[in-house]
């Protein structure tokens, strides 16, 4: 715990046998009180290395739900469990642990209720190994949304993610992308929903045991991204009523 605060780290894993353990063993315990796994019907011993490791939240899809799937059941885990604070971490490695400490601080200490850790800020993925493309890509996909939904966010495409509770519980993320997208309907529901957020700097790896679309995904994604961004302008202007902003019941 963190100033009375529950921290609980989810892991939405696929393929991640290989990783997990590294990923796990930099988990800061001092303050992290539960970690929940949940294992998207993956070909390797994931579920196997969780148990090993003696992770006690491990749930296992019999079939994949996909990225936006599988976070949907981490984060319904975490609040189940009590969670005050819930830091979606990837178990492939590609994110350090080592930030926990960080992101949990700003929320327990009730400066923002939710985190990003920027792989751009500090230019940490180029650095890193993030292709030039996905790079690029980045930069386009954020300018547009920062000038769609009004806001400075560095990048909306991190996979490391710190929120308190009370802004999950209020997000009916049930109508959101199973895939990719996800991440990004989730940031336009927090930010209409009038939540802040923070940012810290991230450093970034990319090596082969680490999850990566390929281009086709990326291209996917991207439109997905812009689909997002058009439906939270028109939605604040009162055009079009999105399903994304539903209250949740």
């Amino acid at each position: 715990m963190l100033n009375g605060k529950k921290i609980v780290i989810v892991l939405p894993a696929y393929n991640a046998a290989l990783t997990l353990e590294r990923t796990y063993k930099e988990i800061p315990f001092d303050i992290v009180d539960d970690v929940v796994l949940v294992d998207d019907n993956s070909k390797d011993g994931t579920v196997e290395a969780g148990k090993r490791l003696g992770i006690t939240h491990i749930i296992k899809h019999e079939v994949n739900k996909g990225y936006g799937g599988n976070q949907k059941s981490c984060y319904r885990k975490a609040m189940e469990i009590g969670a005050d604070i819930v830091i979606m971490l990837h178990p492939d490695y590609q994110y350090t642990p080592k930030l926990i400490h960080a992101m949990s601080s700003i929320i327990a200490n009730d400066l923002y209720p939710v985190v990003l850790a920027s792989r751009i800020l500090g230019m940490g993925a180029l650095r890193g190994g993030m292709p030039m493309y996905k790079y690029i890509f980045n930069r386009f996909l954020t300018l547009f949304e920062n000038i769609m939904i009004g806001q400075k966010l560095s990048e909306y495409h991190t996979g490391y993610r710190a929120f308190r509770s009370d802004v999950i519980s209020s997000i009916d993320f049930t109508h959101n992308s199973d895939d990719f997208v996800f991440d990004n309907e989730m940031i336009s529901q927090i930010f209409m929903n009038g939540y802040e957020i923070a940012e810290v700097t991230c450093p970034t790896k990319y090596f082969p045991e680490a999850s990566s679309i390929n281009f086709s995904r990326s291209m996917k994604y991207g439109r997905g991204v812009l689909r997002v961004s058009i439906g939270h302008r028109l939605h604040k202007w009162g055009l079009v009523k999105g399903k994304l902003y539903g209250k949740v019941k």
